[in-house]
C-alpha cells in the first residue's frame, strides 16, 4: 500500500470507475458513510477526453483515492478486459497520484440493471445510465469489504 496507508487510513471521498473501450461509468461516494452514487457517464474513446474529464471530476470532488472495477470471468479468472483496465488503474494512479484501488466487478453490471428496473427505468432507457450504476455497485462493493480491494 502507497506511503503507509491502508483502507483504513483512507477516510473521506473516493471515485469509482467502471472502465470500457466505450464508454466509463463514474460513481462518487463517502467511506464514512459507506454510501456510493452514481455520477455520470465518459461518452468518449478519446483518451485525451477521458483524461480532461476526469481530471475536472477530481478538482470538483477532491476524493481521497480512485477505485477501479476489475473485470473477471465467473470462475474469477481473467477476462479479456482485464488488463486494460489494470492498464487504465495505473494511468489514474501515475498521473493523478492517487491511491488506486482494483475491485472485483463481477455481476457489477446485473446488479446494475436491476437497480435501474427498480427505479423504473427499462431495456434501452438503461443504456445512458448502466456504466455509472455499475460504478455505483463496484464502489459500494468496496465500502462494503475494503479487504477485497488490491492496490494498483
Amino acid at each position: 500500500m502507497p506511503d503507509g496507508q491502508s483502507s483504513s487510513t483512507l477516510s473521506g471521498t473516493f471515485l469509482a470507475f467502471d472502465f470500457g473501450t466505450k464508454r466509463i461509468g463514474i460513481a462518487v461516494g463517502n467511506n464514512i458513510s459507506g454510501t456510493a452514487r452514481p455520477l455520470s457517464t465518459i461518452n468518449d474513446e478519446k483518451t485525451d477526453v477521458r483524461f480532461s474529464t476526469i481530471a475536472a471530476l477530481l478538482k470538483e470532488w477532491q476524493p481521497v483515492a480512485l477505485v477501479v472495477g476489475l473485470p473477471c470471468n465467473d470462475d474469477g479468472t481473467p477476462h479479456e478486459m482485464t488488463a486494460l483496465c489494470r492498464r487504465f488503474a495505473n494511468r489514474l494512479k501515475g498521473r493523478f497520484d492517487l491511491p488506486t484501488i482494483l475491485v472485483d466487478e463481477r455481476y457489477t453490471s446485473a446488479a446494475a440493471s436491476s437497480a435501474l428496473d427498480d427505479e423504473g427505468i427499462h431495456g434501452r432507457k438503461q443504456k445512458s445510465l448502466i456504466d455509472q450504476y455499475a460504478a455505483q455497485q463496484i464502489l459500494q462493493a468496496y465500502f462494503d469489504e475494503p479487504s477485497a480491494g488490491i492496490y494498483a
